[in-house]
């Protein structure tokens, strides 16, 4: 079998090159970090529930005519992605207060917001990822006011989608972080959503206890991650409603 060559390796997936021209295999590690990698850990089995996770979103966004990256899952580790050129940004959608919000502007976490509020991050590890306004990027050519129209129209698509979607299992988005990329078709170009979708990119809260079941419970010592993403998966139906957190999740396909 040939080698596979490897076009990125980032803090939480490793991107080869496809089978095919267009395509790219995504691979979930098992890797958490947090505060900008300066708190790092490896969470066995937290890259299989990511993966199916991301899975399972993706699928659920193109079912409504949200185009995504996503074309299939190859196994438990790893799903084959269309490639596109990605927006140097991180698309954040806020439906509570939390995390640098209520840092910046002292507004208690938790607090409703009167209605989602779309924010964006420029891509720069180096730079820890700014916040960025729409006029830098205008003046930087990062996206055109079209692109910037079709993003935030694709990232309140995407919120109304999981924000109903963790309604119905007991599960408060508090906010969430989406890429979006350019793709072709021929002189024709559109945006679809890319990177992933998982615990790893959204707040959530378990809305009777407040509970936390994202990646907050790394950065801030809650408990076991794994258990927290296993949660997840067991209420959206990937894993079985009997499952508890195994170092190997045996995943429903």
């Amino acid at each position: 079998m040939a080698r596979r060559k490897k076009i990125y390796e980032g803090k939480a997936k490793i991107l080869y090159e496809g089978p095919e021209p267009g395509t790219i295999v995504q691979y979930f590690k098992d890797d958490a970090t947090a505060f900008n990698a300066e708190k790092k850990d490896v969470i066995e089995g937290k890259g299989v529930l990511n993966n199916r996770l991301s899975e399972f979103f993706m699928v659920g966004l193109n079912g409504i005519g949200v185009p995504t990256h996503f074309i299939k899952r190859l196994n438990m580790r790893e799903q084959l992605v269309r490639a596109c050129e990605i927006v140097p940004l991180e698309i954040i959608v806020r439906n509570y207060a939390a995390g640098s919000m209520s840092k910046r502007l002292g507004i208690e976490e938790g607090t409703a917001l009167p209605r989602p509020i779309v924010e964006y991050c420029y891509k720069d590890d180096k730079l820890g990822d700014p916040l960025v306004t729409e006029e830098h990027i205008a003046a930087f050519g990062w996206a055109s006011q079209q692109d910037m129209d079709d993003i935030v129209a694709l990232a309140l698509r995407v919120n109304d989608y999981l924000s109903g979607l963790m309604y119905g299992v007991g599960i408060r988005l508090v906010d969430f972080k989406i890429e979006v990329g350019r793709v072709y078709d021929g002189d024709y170009q559109r945006l679809i959503v890319a990177d992933e979708i998982s615990p790893d990119s959204c707040r959530l809260w378990d809305i009777e206890s407040g509970q936390k079941l994202d990646k907050d419970v790394f950065r801030h010592d809650l408990g076991n991650l794994a258990d927290a993403y296993t949660e997840v998966a067991r209420r959206l139906g990937v894993m079985p409603k009997s499952a508890t957190h195994m170092a190997k999740p045996k995943l429903i396909n």
